[in-house]
């Protein structure tokens, strides 16, 4: 508390008080952070403020800065020590509730309020009208937002949590209300716990772990890819320098978690499991955050941010785990990397979806593929990939049949979207109640119809059809697509993400480490 000219710090629990000048070591740490607060927010009856909003605000002063920002947690017990008997809430509907600070608003003079009263306005201009009068659907984040009274009104009040107004733009092409599944109980497996852990440094690590996923879901909501790093480092204790300064910024930290016994766990089977199918759904999350429709238009320029973003992401993460035992890095390296193939993939088949698109909808070139279509000899395409696929005829003929049928009815993206995945259905249908047997046969599906394509697609290169181009382009969506929900498929049939079932195809590359497998009970 800073009054008269005095620093007064209290923790959390209200165990320790310190005044001037014994405080006076802690100012080039702590009074920055206090003061900043104090410029910012006040107390005030009656209203409330998201407590992720408050974080998401001091992340965005410390970037700006170039500070090192504390933990969620740490920050929490700051923010209690500034307001005094600040109390909580947890507010909102059922299934959307967050946890909020009652008795906290930001101050009329804030630039935080400010850029808040600015980039509503702009983001209101730029949104359909049909958009305007919709709740916004930034639930997790709430954006920059005063408090509000009682916790009512604070959809109307609510926007984005950042600086630039194109993520307002951005915003309504992400699924921002989607919230983060709920983490399983550590197994232990009937497992002793390691030398020096006890039951309590679990219990922290499982805490701190889930509020660290959900801080990752807040910035992600609002675009900040780079925060992403900032955030890994915080929780991994990462620091480049070993100066009193860095060290006190960890110190809640410690006392929560201590390093040591953060080190040892990170060796520990059964919570290197938990981490790794808590990544998988963390992971999961925000794909379906970040692309919640494959084939629905993208802008551009979001596009390359997520596909720059996750080429960044192992970098990010190996620089920040320098320090942790290799067996947690490995786990947290192949998560992230099945999470940075998968966007990577998402959005190139998005790219191609929008390209098609536009040679779906040209009747002249779908007049010209379908002329072109009827000239192929599919008996002889069929003998020659007999051999390879050893499908059936009357499938064959009956793919071959329907694919020109849509093609002559000029349908849509989406309704070829559909009839592809009836094709799937249609295919995997005798195995649907045999989660064993369904993977092979997906898989063997997938490479026969790679291979048959691509007999069709030879056949019109040999002919030299004026449509040419715009098969291959057809092609490519369609064997991006097939593969797509083929993975969906092959997830929903075990029970897992599809992250989780991309990660096992980099698992197998990791090298020999029989604790990251699943057992096959």
């Amino acid at each position: 508390h800073v009054y008269s000219g005095q620093i007064q710090y209290v923790d959390g629990a209200g165990d320790a008080t310190f005044t001037t000048p014994t405080m006076f070591k802690y100012c080039d740490v702590l009074f920055p952070q206090v003061q900043w607060l104090c410029d910012n927010y006040e107390g005030a009856e009656g209203v409330s403020l998201p407590r992720c909003t408050l974080y998401y605000h001091y992340l965005l002063h410390c970037q700006e800065q170039k500070l090192e920002p504390v933990n969620a947690a740490s920050f929490g017990k700051l923010i209690r020590s500034v307001f005094m008997g600040l109390r909580t809430r947890r507010l909102g509907t059922r299934g959307n509730s967050k946890y909020h600070y009652y008795g906290l608003r930001i101050k009329s003079g804030s630039p935080l309020l400010r850029l808040m009263d600015e980039q509503q306005h702009m983001a209101m201009r730029q949104q359909p009208f049909s958009q305007k009068n919709r709740v916004k659907p930034v639930q997790k984040s709430q954006g920059i937002t005063n408090g509000t009274v009682g916790g009512i009104g604070q959809q109307q009040g609510s926007t984005l949590c950042d600086i630039s107004a194109q993520v307002q733009q951005y915003q309504q092409f992400l699924e921002a209300s989607k919230q983060l599944p709920d983490f399983v109980e550590i197994d232990l497996q009937d497992r002793t716990l390691p030398g020096g852990i006890l039951l309590e440094h679990l219990k922290a690590f499982q805490t701190l772990y889930r509020e660290h996923c959900e801080a990752i879901l807040d910035v992600m909501v609002n675009l900040q890819f780079t925060l992403v790093e900032t955030l890994w480092k915080s929780f991994w204790r990462f620091s480049q320098s070993n100066d009193a300064e860095s060290l006190n910024l960890h110190n809640e930290s410690e006392k929560r978690l201590p390093k040591s016994c953060l080190v040892v766990l990170c060796k520990f089977e059964p919570v290197l499991r938990w981490t790794r199918e808590c990544d998988n759904l963390l992971y999961q999350t925000l794909v379906e955050i970040l692309i919640p429709d494959v084939l629905r238009p993208i802008p551009s320029a979001l596009t390359q941010a997520i596909r720059n973003f996750a080429k960044s992401l192992e970098n990010w993460l190996t620089g920040a785990m320098m320090n942790i035992p290799e067996e947690m890095v490995r786990i947290k390296v192949v998560c992230i990397g099945s999470f940075s193939q998968t966007l990577r993939r998402y959005t190139s088949l998005n790219h191609l979806a929008q390209a098609a698109r536009a040679v779906l909808q040209n009747s002249a070139q779908i007049n010209q593929m379908l002329s072109d279509l009827n000239r192929v000899d599919f008996n002889n395409v069929q003998e020659q990939a007999s051999w390879v696929c050893q499908c059936e005829d009357s499938l064959i003929q009956r793919l071959e049949q329907d694919f020109k049928a849509t093609l002559q009815q000029q349908n849509s993206l989406e309704q070829w979207a559909t009839w592809l995945d009836s094709v799937v259905s249609q295919v995997l249908k005798p195995y649907e109640h045999n989660p064993m047997a369904l993977p092979k046969a997906a898989k063997v599906f997938l490479l026969n119809w790679s291979f048959y394509s691509s007999m069709v697609i030879r056949d019109l290169t040999l002919r030299s059809a004026a449509s040419f181009g715009s098969f291959h382009l057809i092609r490519l969506l369609y064997d991006e697509y097939m593969y797509y929900l083929i993975e969906h498929r092959v997830a929903q049939a075990r029970g897992e993400t599809p992250i989780a079932v991309m990660a096992e195809v980099l698992l197998s590359r990791a090298g020999p480490l029989k604790i990251l497998k699943k057992d096959s009970s």
